[in-house]
């Protein structure tokens, strides 16, 4: 999994795994450049156009910020990009929902962690509000505070300070760099074989004297090379990344699976275990016929993977930071044996945008059909995609082909999804694809059986419904069926007949609201509301009086000096004029 944090969540704003709904996607890069002669030259420059610094405290003007998902932890270098639409139908605990919207043809600003997205704060019953861009990467503004307002003039010289920020953000090495580092580190001896844990950074001897201080690993093996996710350290803070690997137990299912379903290549998006898996195993059997090419937002593997082997990618807006050399690598991937025998298996960010990742996934599924022959032009190219299950009907809306299996993946870094647990501590994560279930075999010795009414392997908890004519659980447990909801639900649900649906027991009994979230109408969606357009008009008209409101506001709460404090500079005027 890539090691990026998405999804906003109530006050604190952790993780939450919230639906949301399509949108387009576009991205134009910025061009102008300047000079300095150092970072801090560079600062001040920044500060003389009113641009804001990560870790620095901005001035004045932007609303209260809205955690976004993440599309970008790195920033880019010379275009590429999203700007993403979501519009959410639950509201934060402020009474508030967020909408994104894209303009054809408005390129998105840049910020060192990529592409901003766009969004807009929208309370039930009132008008839209103004719509910003923030950072895609960092939720909290300690981390990145990059703020501007979409109709937001920018002169010439802040997008060039801008742009040169953005630029010195980059790693100090590309990959072609890190690459000829690696055939020089495999020459040593094995006692001068470094690697610096502080730096995450394989050491030459030339270089060992910068790193004195750090925590190093030394002696590093070839077998410890070829397994790169087990030395770098997983990037697991919750502001700022959420990077969990396969356990071995899955990784080594999937591998299984892949080869006996007679697939030859892997295109591996933000799942490094099965890549490294997948290279080991290639490296050891003579007979093993199976490729992987990795796509990975973690620049850090440019250090163990050859340019053939690796593209540092974001798979939130289908960027590739290598530009079309790296594009086409991965095109010329797809397109052998005229795109057969190759399958791509993903492990998202669990609080991504769903119709980011669909955006991208699509256009990858365009660039293997580049290969296809006409008459094979709508045939689909084979995916699993790891997620959890309550993304499904998330997921089914981009790719009503896929299905999701029953089978349980594990993460070795993470406390919660193990395997083994039971009841509601089993781990909530399962495979959607578009292969047919029936082929698809789950191992017994773990519990899973084959459902013959279904036609597929489910876990031995999901008992087939007759009622509904399916194996119903989700989540591993057996589920019962409500006459009244007229499906299955969670064994610790009961029916309430003032919300007219089954919840747990002890919730709080509420409306539900059905329709829009702006006028309340319940023919139709915020989406389609005629009042959209109209209220978002009004509320931009009005904007600058509300601006000069919340600026006089903001002045009559400055506290006046006291008696004391204005003796005191009255005094020291007065020492001061004597000393000249």
């Amino acid at each position: 999994m890539c090691a990026i944090p998405f999804g906003p969540g109530p006050k604190s704003y952790g993780d939450q795994r919230t639906a949301s709904s399509p949108g387009d996607i576009l991205f134009t890069p910025l061009s102008l450049s300047i000079k300095t002669k150092s970072a801090s030259n560079l600062r001040s420059l920044l500060r003389t156009h009113n641009i804001v610094l990560p870790g620095e405290k901005a001035g004045a003007g932007p609303p209260r910020r809205w955690a976004p998902p993440a599309a970008a932890r790195r920033g880019c270098r010379d275009g590429g990009g999203l700007m993403a639409a979501r519009d959410m139908e639950a509201a934060v605990d402020l009474g508030e929902t967020v909408a994104l919207s894209a303009e054809p043809g408005f390129p998105a600003p840049c910020c060192p962690h990529g592409p901003a997205l766009l969004f807009v704060k929208i309370s039930q019953g009132k008008e839209e509000g103004r719509r910003f861009y923030a950072c895609s990467a960092c939720r909290d503004r300690k981390d990145c505070n990059f703020f501007q307002w979409e109709n937001e003039k920018v002169s010439d010289a802040r997008l060039a300070a801008r742009e040169e920020f953005n630029r010195s953000s980059q790693p100090s090495l590309s990959h072609r760099q890190n690459v000829e580092r690696y055939k020089k580190f495999v020459l040593l001896p094995l006692s001068k074989r470094k690697f610096c844990q502080e730096c995450q950074q394989l050491l030459l001897p030339a270089e060992w004297e910068n790193h004195s201080g750090h925590e190093v690993l030394t002696d590093i093996t070839n077998a410890q090379l070829k397994r790169p996710s087990q030395i770098l350290y997983p990037l697991e803070n919750k502001k700022t990344n959420a990077q969990y690997l396969f356990a071995d137990r899955s990784c080594q299912f999937l591998l299984d699976l892949i080869t006996e379903l007679g697939f030859r290549r892997v295109l591996s998006v933000g799942t490094p275990r099965l890549h490294e898996l997948i290279q080991i195993n290639g490296f050891e059997e003579q007979q093993f016929n199976v490729k992987s090419l990795l796509l990975d937002i973690d620049f850090r593997y440019s250090q163990f993977y050859t340019e053939e082997d690796f593209c540092h990618y974001n798979m939130f807006n289908h960027y590739f930071f290598g530009g079309e050399v790296a594009q086409e690598v991965c095109r010329k991937f797809l397109h052998e044996e005229k795109g057969e025998g190759v399958i791509m298996v993903t492990d998202p960010p669990f609080g991504g945008l769903v119709e980011a990742l669909a955006f991208s996934f699509k256009k990858l599924i365009a660039m293997w059909r580049e290969a296809q022959e006409e008459a094979h032009s709508s045939k689909e190219m084979p995916i699993f995609w790891i997620f959890p299950y309550f993304f499904e009907s998330r997921i089914l809306e981009f790719f009503p082909s896929f299905t999701m299996m029953d089978y349980q993946v594990d993460y070795d870094n993470h406390m919660l999804y193990k395997h083994g647990k039971t009841g509601r501590k089993q781990s909530p994560v399962r495979i959607f694809t578009n292969l047919s279930p029936s082929t698809i075999v789950l191992p017994i010795e773990e519990g899973y059986r084959f459902c013959s009414l279904c036609q597929r392997y489910v876990s031995s908890e999901n008992q087939h419904c007759k009622t509904c004519n399916s194996c119903t659980s989700k989540d591993g447990r057996q589920w019962r069926h409500c006459v009244l909801c007229q499906k299955c639900v969670k064994p610790s649900w009961v029916h309430c007949n003032a919300c007219n649906h089954c919840a747990l027991q002890d919730h709080a009994c509420e409306s539900v609201q059905i329709g829009c979230f702006i006028c309340g109408g319940a023919d139709h969606k915020r989406s389609t509301c005629p009042h959209f357009s109209v209220t978002r008009r009004a509320y931009q008209a009005d904007g600058k009086q509300r601006q000069m409101k919340n600026k006089k506001l903001k002045m009559s709460t400055i506290k006046k000096p006291s008696v004391k404090q204005r003796k005191m500079r009255v005094l020291k005027g007065k020492i001061k004029n004597k000393k000249e």
